[in-house]
């Protein structure tokens, strides 16, 4: 079992305060267009970043067990909502962006693939309810570099 507790603050019409594992703690808020003040993250985008979050640690984890050189990467996730309440998400999109040297492919789409249908519980959480389409993108580091250089020279 897991357990986290949330605390409403008085000072705000919606802001939450959540106290996690390790007294870790984390600000849920609405934005002003919602009647909240934007203090914090929505409850939409913290399952965005639930869904991003679990996935990209199952692969760098995979990818440093394949000895993949992976020097950077980042997670690019879009959620489609229906206009309709609930809100509801229909589709949420993780673009895995992979920066490394000599990256394999077929590795990284096999690690990919691995969260996506084995090893990720958000995804799986959401399974039925939420198209979620995973794919990736695998930059050469050398030309990461070579773009820097480009940036900061004469």
């Amino acid at each position: 079992m897991r357990e986290i507790s949330l605390n409403w603050n008085p000072s705000s019409p919606l802001l939450f305060e959540a106290t996690g594992p390790n007294d870790i703690k984390l600000s849920l808020d609405s934005p002003v267009s919602s009647g909240g003040e934007g203090r914090g993250f929505s409850p939409k985008v913290l399952l965005m970043l639930a869904v991003g979050g679990c996935t990209g640690m199952d692969v760098i984890s995979m990818l440093r067990k394949m000895r993949q050189e992976v020097t950077d990467y980042q997670l690019e996730v879009k959620g489609w909502e229906r206009t309709e309440h609930p809100k509801k998400f229909d589709r949420i999109v993780v673009e895995h962006v992979l920066t490394g040297r000599n990256l394999n492919q077929e590795s990284v789409a096999r690690a990919v693939k691995l969260s996506h249908e084995k090893y990720c519980g958000v995804s799986a959480s959401l399974e039925g309810s939420v198209e979620i389409e995973m794919t990736y993108r695998l930059v050469e580091a050398a030309e990461e570099a070579k773009r820097e250089e480009k940036v900061g020279g004469d």
